[in-house]
C-alpha cells in the first residue's frame, strides 16, 4: 500500500482511496448545491477498518475534484 504524499493532486488520492474500498460520506460544499466558483472542496471518505480519510482541494484544483465527484454519482 503506497502512502499518500501532500504532492498528489487530490484526484489522484481520491482515486487510489476508492480503489482501496472507501466510499464518499460527504463532499463540501454540496456538489449540486451551486456551481458557483469555490476556493475548497472537502471530501470526506469511509474507510475499511472504521478510518476516515479526507481530501482537500484548493483553487483551481478543486473545481476539477468537484467535476470527478459529479462524474461518480449516477
Amino acid at each position: 500500500m503506497r502512502v499518500m504524499s501532500p504532492d498528489d493532486d487530490a484526484i489522484s488520492q481520491l482515486k487510489e482511496l476508492l480503489a482501496r474500498g472507501c466510499t464518499i460520506q460527504k463532499v463540501q460544499p454540496t456538489i449540486f448545491a451551486s456551481d458557483a466558483e469555490v476556493n475548497i472542496v472537502i471530501v470526506t471518505l469511509a474507510c475499511p477498518g472504521g478510518k476516515v480519510a479526507v481530501v482537500k482541494a484548493y483553487r483551481e484544483e478543486s473545481q476539477a475534484l468537484r467535476e470527478f465527484v459529479r462524474t461518480l454519482i449516477p
